[in-house]
């Protein structure tokens, strides 16, 4: 009787099929591949979460709280939020991501309190001296209204663009007994609504956690 030798385990399946140049090889190539891409997200945000992490929980400056109140939770800039530049083109407001936002709300015409919320901003922005082109200034304005001469050429640097005041106001939230033409927000370089200051502000005030914030969103 013809004897047979052992098959080996393996006879009879198919060989593993070879990484082609270039792809990752295996399942352990894929998932360092994932931690990389993790990892890179996670250093891209790092200044927005350290000056976060900093400013509300180490609180470097001895222990005092901010001036401003932090929006909890994160409140993202609407995609679907179009704004009309001074060009008459509009625009999605989420383009401005990428640097500190201060943003004031009023209509056209511009009373007192809209010009006073302007020039806040002005001097809080100018005393940031070198770091100042990290914050733009933006009138988010809730007409079509023409804009007076005097106005346009005191804030020159001040982005006014034209949004949808049901909008704006769904997005930025208010405190008790005020309106969201009251107050002056702060919107992170990654786009989300981060502080919303009071009625009748202390300037002072106001750029002391704005100085801290560029400061510690720096780090990185």
């Amino acid at each position: 009787m013809s004897t047979q030798s052992p098959r080996s385990p393996q006879a009879g399946k198919p060989a593993a099929p070879k990484a082609m140049p270039g792809q990752p090889n295996g399942k352990g190539s894929w998932e360092r591949g994932r931690w990389i891409l993790l990892l890179l997200a996670i250093i891209c945000a790092a200044p927005i979460v350290v000056s976060y992490f900093t400013y509300y929980v180490i609180k470097p400056s001895g222990g005092s709280t901010s001036y401003g109140t932090l929006v909890e939770p994160q409140r993202p800039i609407p995609d679907s939020l179009v704004v009309t530049g001074e060009d008459g083109k509009p625009v999605k407001f989420a383009t401005l991501r990428g640097r500190w936002l201060m943003i004031s709300v009023d209509n056209s015409a511009c009373d007192k309190a809209c010009v006073t919320k302007l020039y806040f901003m002005r001097q809080i922005r100018a005393a940031q001296g070198p770091e100042r082109e990290r914050v733009v200034e933006v009138w988010l304005r809730t007409d079509a209204g023409n804009v007076a001469d005097v106005v346009q050429k005191a804030y020159p640097d001040t982005n006014m663009m034209i949004a949808d005041p049901a909008q704006v106001s769904a997005w930025l939230p208010t405190a008790n007994g005020t309106k969201v033409t009251d107050h002056i927000y702060m919107v992170d370089p990654n786009g989300n609504l981060m502080m919303r200051f009071p009625k009748d502000p202390n300037p002072s005030k106001i750029k002391g956690d704005v100085t801290k914030l560029l400061k510690w969103s720096s780090i990185g």
